[in-house]
């Protein structure tokens, strides 16, 4: 079986917004999620600014019919965009006391440490003898697949429930595999994305490696420089992003608007040989990646309109702007290149889903969004890549009906599909 798969629904909660209104305005604005962390300077980050989600509670009041709002962090995120993205492809969520399992839909959903908050706050209860009190809901809360379990129930799926943790390939990997489970007809609907909690103690870690940017703390919206020359890493980041995929009969059927579709993708690893470590990627199985995507998608390089790029304001911008330069052998035709992280900063096991919004957004709303801080460019990518494909501000009136995602993750790991828009 070789089904057709489409996006119909989207959801998001980001630094930029709750939902996809807002968050589409400051995409367009090219407005910058990024503050000061008080939090982080208590914890004497040298990096002290964050993109912190600015959750309204606009699902609170549905979501505590399900659980105690009192729940992870994480979860919550995702919990949040996965509704707003089921109301927004108008699909009907289930009854709660129904017995009726939806067969034909399934959950791939993931992050990278959804759940540790949970267990941190209640570290001291388990180290002081009193687990009584921490209630049923802990388990579940606590695990790293908490997230898909909760999707699960509220949305009654049962054609399968996966939970995915591949660094900061994770989110693009969930819509990848979430793609192939309705391509080979094992469901209709698979609601795929990532999430994570802003959380000192998930970022904690970047910032000993000297990832996290540490000259910006005065000017938080600089923080983040991706494809620049003055780039000192990243704004460490939180949300969640979720997307319904749908296969095209079905959802042609039923009505349904098609925000675009999912060609193909590929997933795949460097091994941590040829250059690739566990926080370097081995750039052949990432050319590899690339190009086994557009294989599997039918479509040529020249073709793509549009890429947006892991690029996470580090070294390693040079290597991947060298890289998608191998894979689609670029040289006098280049397509447009930003990063959304510019804008949110970098949502770790989220931004594959996040990001992927955002690229569906701009094929829809003909627009590129500006990469913020992007100039002066890197002399290397400049020297290989066309600036004015590069956009420091928002460019209007763009046709994309080609555009391709990819992530590229700690471990050596990597995720890429590529979407088109069906109105072009």
């Amino acid at each position: 079986m070789d089904n057709r798969v489409v996006v119909t629904g989207i959801g998001v909660v980001s630094p930029i917004g709750s939902n996809i209104d807002e968050f589409l305005m400051n995409l367009r604005e090219g407005k910058s999620g990024v503050t000061y962390s008080k939090e982080l300077e208590d914890k004497n980050f040298v990096c002290r600014v964050a993109g912190i989600p600015k959750y309204d509670g606009h699902n609170d009041e549905f979501m505590s019919k399900y659980f105690p709002l009192e729940c992870d962090k994480a979860i919550k995120y995702a919990v949040s965009a996965a509704i707003d993205a089921w109301k927004d492809a108008r699909l009907e969520i289930p009854d709660l006391y129904s017995d009726h399992s939806n067969d034909n839909v399934g959950v791939v959903a993931g992050s990278v440490c959804a759940g540790h908050n949970f267990f941190i706050d209640r570290k001291e209860l388990i180290d002081g003898g009193l687990t009584k009190k921490l209630g049923s809901w802990y388990p579940v809360n606590a695990m790293h697949s908490g997230v898909a379990a909760f999707l699960s129930y509220i949305f009654a799926a049962s054609s399968s429930v996966e939970y995915v943790s591949s660094a900061c390939a994770t989110g693009s990997e969930a819509i990848v595999r979430a793609y192939e489970r309705i391509k080979y007809g094992d469901a209709e609907i698979m609601l795929a994305g990532g999430c994570d909690a802003d959380s000192p103690y998930l970022w904690a870690g970047f910032d000993t490696m000297r990832l996290l940017c540490r000259n910006s703390n005065d000017e938080p919206t600089k923080a983040n420089r991706q494809l620049s020359a003055l780039a000192k890493g990243f704004a460490p980041a939180a949300g969640a992003g979720m997307l319904v995929l749908e296969e095209y009969g079905h959802a042609i059927a039923r009505g349904a608007k098609i925000y675009a579709e999912i060609l193909g993708g590929h997933i795949n690893a460097g091994g941590q040989r040829g250059g690739g470590s566990m926080t370097l990627p081995n750039s052949r199985r990432v050319v590899d990646c690339i190009r086994i995507a557009l294989e599997k998608s039918g479509i040529e390089a020249h073709e793509i309109d549009y890429i947006n790029g892991h690029l996470t304001s580090t070294m390693a911008d040079v290597i991947e702007v060298k890289n998608w330069c191998n894979a689609l052998s670029l040289k006098g035709k280049f397509p447009y290149l930003n990063s959304t992280k510019s804008l949110i900063g970098h949502t770790i096991g989220a931004a594959g889903a996040i990001e992927a919004i955002a690229t569906i957004l701009q094929m829809n709303g003909r627009f590129i969004h500006a990469s913020l801080n992007s100039r002066p460019l890197h002399p290397e990518i400049e020297e290989i890549y066309d600036p004015d494909m590069i956009p420091e501000n928002r460019i209007d009136d763009v046709d994309i009906r080609y555009a391709v995602k990819a992530n590229f993750g700690f471990g050596d790991v990597n995720a890429c599909f590529v979407l088109k828009n069906l109105d072009l």
